[in-house]
């Protein structure tokens, strides 16, 4: 499953590289060290297993929308160990209006809608060229076209199997999670992600599975 894996790595790096820059706490071993929790947290999933700390960190992240400015608040997770001053200078770099530390190590991002408005891109971007390569590829080979909606609550998977091999009816969970740290950073309230499976030569619907069923 090692595309699934990086599809939800690929997210979660993207999110902490708008969030925290390129500053001296942000080395390659410590961003291997990341990827390989995560990857191997997916790995031993499965649909009624809790949610690993990182994606569980991620639905910490809490979301405020006013008139001109957009206030995140990032989990310590992906704070890490850096300091008020460390969060000062990514301030400074990035444009924002400002950075707050707070006690319990998390922090306070204040974001011009636009700059929210570009974030939102970034990840939506990162999911639509992942979601791509996911087509044909060596674990999904069978994929023909995956669509999906605005905000990534709905995806259709059009593939040439009539009935769904152990790799496409794991891959549903990569695309809940998409929908999910999607709708997380922006600030919406999502009950359910739906993706639905149809066969490319009949059209007819393999599956439909919805992320609000997990666990029952």
């Amino acid at each position: 499953m090692k595309k699934l894996k990086l599809l939800v790595t690929a997210i979660l790096f993207s999110v902490s590289v708008f969030l925290t820059g390129c500053n001296k706490n942000t080395d390659s071993a410590s961003t291997t060290s990341e990827t390989a929790s995560i990857e191997s947290s997916i790995e031993e999933s499965n649909p009624s297993s809790e949610t690993n700390s990182d994606l569980e960190a991620v639905g910490d992240v809490g979301v405020e929308k006013g008139l001109f400015y957009v206030e995140l608040n990032i989990p310590a997770k992906f704070v890490g160990e850096q300091t008020q001053e460390d969060l000062n200078e990514l301030c400074k770099e990035k444009g924002y209006k400002s950075i707050t530390l707070n006690d319990d190590g998390s922090a306070a991002y204040l974001l011009t809608k636009q700059q929210h408005k570009q974030m939102m891109n970034e990840i939506k971007d990162n999911i639509n060229s992942s979601i791509t390569e996911m087509i044909g590829s060596e674990d999904y080979p069978n994929y023909t076209n995956i669509t999906a909606n605005e905000n990534f609550t709905e995806f259709e998977v059009t593939t040439k199997s009539a009935e769904l091999s152990m790799a496409e009816s794991f891959s549903v969970l990569g695309f809940y999670m998409y929908g999910g740290m999607y709708n997380i950073f922006n600030g919406t309230a999502v009950d359910n992600v739906s993706v639905k499976f149809i066969n490319a030569d009949t059209g007819e619907v393999i599956s439909t599975t919805n992320s609000k069923d997990m666990g029952e």
